[in-house]
């Protein structure tokens, strides 16, 4: 599995959100905890969850 950075996150190692993709979902992680809990979220889930960011 490739996690990937998110642009979004800060410069400072505490401030990081790696992503990785699936066929039918996108995993989201905390870079400083890469064995600790996912969050899972369907594509359309994902896409909800990303609009609300983008709209606050």
């Amino acid at each position: 599995m490739n996690w990937r950075k998110s642009s979004h996150s800060g410069t400072q190692q505490s401030d990081c959100v790696e992503a990785a993709r699936f066929p039918a979902a996108v995993a989201l992680r905390d870079s400083k905890d890469p064995a600790g809990p996912k969050l899972v979220l369907g594509r359309d889930a994902f896409k909800a969850l990303t609009d609300a960011l983008k709209a606050d």
